[in-house]
């Protein structure tokens, strides 16, 4: 194959990739509107992508820096109710900064003893991958208690 056939094959095969992840985007920014909608969440976007809907705000002024440690009591769930974490139901520590990007958008946008609800599109949480009981291009929804953070 000459190099110009390469290029035009490459290009079209970048070009077909990018609409088909803006079309995935469309269509999981489009699940969670339907679903808040059908579940009356009076949510807001965030400009990443993810929807929210403070609960309780908390109280504070923590700043988030990278090394932040958060202790939370949380619980996950797809779309179709399907719980696929709830810390098994217990008060969880873990490094901010380690945790899915949805996580590391949401929980600053609260205080300690604030409560949070984390309408997560695909790009922000596992993407394209199945991981556990998610399968892959999930959009997932966290309700998420600030315990503590540090």
């Amino acid at each position: 194959m000459t190099n110009t056939l390469k290029f035009i094959f490459c290009s079209l095969f970048l070009l077909s990739v990018g609409f088909a992840s803006c079309k995935k985007e469309e269509n999981s920014d489009k699940q969670i509107t339907d679903f808040i909608q059908k579940n009356n969440i009076s949510a807001v976007k965030h400009s990443s992508g993810l929807y929210y809907q403070i609960i309780k705000p908390g109280s504070g002024s923590f700043g988030y820096p990278a090394n932040t440690q958060i202790t939370i009591k949380y619980e996950g769930r797809l779309l179709d109710g399907t719980v696929i974490d709830n810390g098994g139901g217990k008060e969880n520590t873990f490094a901010l900064n380690q945790l899915i990007e949805g996580w590391k958008i949401g929980i600053p946008l609260i205080q300690k003893g604030g409560e949070i609800r984390l309408i997560i599109p695909p790009n922000l949480a596992y993407g394209i991958q199945a991981t556990g009981p998610v399968p892959a291009n999930s959009v997932l929804d966290f309700t998420i208690q600030l315990i503590n953070v540090q």
